[in-house]
C-alpha cells in the first residue's frame, strides 16, 4: 500500500484498535474486488487528512474471517466507524469522498 497512514490489520489486532479513544474507520475490503480497488485512493486520502483525528485501517476479509462475520458484513467494500468499540455508522459500496467525509464527521 502506497500510504503508511492506512494500517493494515487483522482478527487479532481489531478490538485493541477499535477500543482506543480515538475514532476508527474499518474499510473491510479483499483484493480482488473492483469497488474496493476504486474506494482505496479515497481512503487513503482521508487517511493523510485525518490523521491524529481518526484511525484509518483496512482489514482484508479473505484473511481474517472472523470479524467481518462478527458484524455481518454480507458485501464489500464496507467501512465501518468506531468509536470507543462501538459502531456508530457504515457504509457499503464505492461511495464518494463526501459521503465518507460525512460518516467521519459523526465520530468526530
Amino acid at each position: 500500500m502506497a500510504n503508511d497512514k492506512v494500517q493494515q490489520i487483522n482478527d487479532a489486532d481489531f478490538s485493541a484498535m477499535i477500543g482506543s479513544e480515538q475514532p476508527s474507520l474499518v474499510d473491510f475490503w479483499a483484493p480482488w474486488c473492483g469497488p474496493c480497488k476504486a474506494i482505496g485512493p479515497v481512503v487513503e486520502e482521508l487517511a493523510e487528512e485525518y490523521a491524529g483525528k481518526v484511525t484509518i485501517a483496512k482489514m482484508n476479509v479473505d484473511e481474517n474471517p472472523v470479524t467481518p462475520g462478527k458484524y455481518g458484513i454480507r458485501a464489500i467494500p464496507t467501512l465501518i466507524l468506531f468509536k470507543r468499540g462501538e459502531v456508530v455508522d457504515q457504509i457499503t459500496g464505492a461511495v464518494g469522498k463526501g459521503q465518507l467525509i460525512d460518516l467521519i464527521k459523526k465520530a468526530l
